[in-house]
């Protein structure tokens, strides 16, 4: 089974990185669940030798999610949070990073509570703006670090101008492209060096799996990110890496029915009178909504409402029944979640406050659920508001 050079982005789901088990003729790729491998004689072995090193269901699954970005290389790891950690160990002591400030929780705990002691210094930008991001940029820069669409107000970062801004002045672009998957949109298309990914998300699909990528562009962080992943070992086990191969098999189809839920939600909330505002790509009102349907392919899954207060929030969140109270995102199921006191707790409440997460926000991971029994309980909900 061989792809053709220019195979399109739902045959690379399928197909990239896979091909029939040349024991068997299984179609799918096995999980090969070992620790080691036994060699042929001294020096002579098939290509694996020890399994934190390599692992053939993780090494299809690497060949597909590299594919599927549109880059050289993918590098599979047991969580989103380890990607980044990765991605961070192509810095040394002085260096400094420009990140996006609505930057997922997670990955701020990581900087400024553990990187910081290394030496390492950050800048949280509105990187929205391409000239904030570029007065940001010291002499000790070497990464610039977004996430588009951001977690969980939704703004966008115009991907080819800060791609251009940075590789100006020799920096490298990492994109978390997490909350909008690559089939809504594709980092390197626009000028990433590198793309992280939480597996877990959209990639994965079915709340099933813990685990993170980082697809590389440039041969240098190939060399070193694969020394890296074997020299700190948080490898993607082989399960998991399986269970991403299945998820990314329907991953074009899903994101079709996200998209159509995401946007008939948004409409719903932002003609509600209980709703103060509505944070969501593809509506009109949404101040980046030119820069969506340039830079999107559809507008994802993902959206955030305000309802003024704290109790509010509760009431919502505790009176839908179809919908899930719980942190994560990406699966066919609807999650929903408050982020000022969940996804986003480990951000100083006068941080919190400056980006606008207030203690009314919202956020829900649209599933694929009928968007009729969606609705009807949010408003049911919303109703008891």
């Amino acid at each position: 089974m061989k792809l053709q050079p220019n195979a399109r982005f739902s045959t690379l789901c399928l197909h990239a990185g896979q091909t029939p088990d040349p024991t068997t003729g299984a179609i799918i790729t096995p999980i090969y669940q070992t620790s080691t491998y036994v060699q042929d004689a001294l020096g002579s072995h098939k290509g694996y030798e020890y399994g934190r090193t390599q692992n053939p269901t993780r090494s299809a699954v690497e060949a597909n999610l590299a594919a599927i970005e549109g880059g050289k290389a993918g590098f599979g790891f047991a969580s989103g949070m380890a990607a980044i950690g990765a991605v961070a160990s192509l810095l040394v002591a002085g260096d400094h990073v420009v990140v996006g400030d609505n930057t997922y929780g997670g990955t701020f705990r990581l900087f400024d509570k553990v990187l910081t002691r290394y030496q390492l210094t950050f800048s949280y930008i509105d990187t929205s703006d391409p000239d904030l991001v570029a007065r940001a940029i010291t002499p000790a820069t070497k990464l610039v670090f977004v996430e588009t669409p951001s977690n969980p107000l939704m703004k966008l970062t115009d991907l080819a101008a800060i791609a251009d801004l940075a590789h100006a002045r020799g920096l490298r672009l990492v994109v978390d492209n997490t909350f909008a998957s690559p089939a809504v949109q594709r980092p390197i298309e626009f000028g990433a060096d590198l793309v992280v990914h939480s597996t877990t998300k959209y990639l994965n699909g079915h709340s099933d799996s813990v685990g993170g990528v980082v697809v590389a562009t440039g041969d240098q962080d190939i060399e070193w990110l694969t020394f890296v992943q074997n020299a700190a070992g948080a490898i993607l086990s082989p399960f998991d890496s399986w269970l991403i191969l299945r998820g990314t098999k329907t991953l074009p189809i899903r994101m079709e029915r996200h998209n159509a839920n995401g946007q008939a939600l948004a409409e719903f909330l932002a003609g509600h009178k209980k709703v103060r505002s509505v944070f969501y790509p593809g509506l009109p009102t949404h101040p980046q909504h030119a820069l969506a349907r340039r830079q999107m392919r559809g507008f994802g899954g993902m959206l955030a409402f305000d309802l003024g207060s704290l109790d509010a929030a509760r009431t919502v969140l505790n009176t839908v029944r179809l919908m899930a109270l719980a942190e994560s995102l990406g699966g066919v199921e609807t999650l929903i979640s408050h982020p000022a006191t969940m996804t986003h707790a480990s951000v100083p409440a006068e941080t919190r406050a400056h980006l606008g997460i207030t203690d009314g926000l919202v956020r829900i991971s649209v599933g694929i659920e009928d968007i009729e029994d969606l609705r009807d309980d949010l408003a049911r909900a919303l109703d008891a508001v």
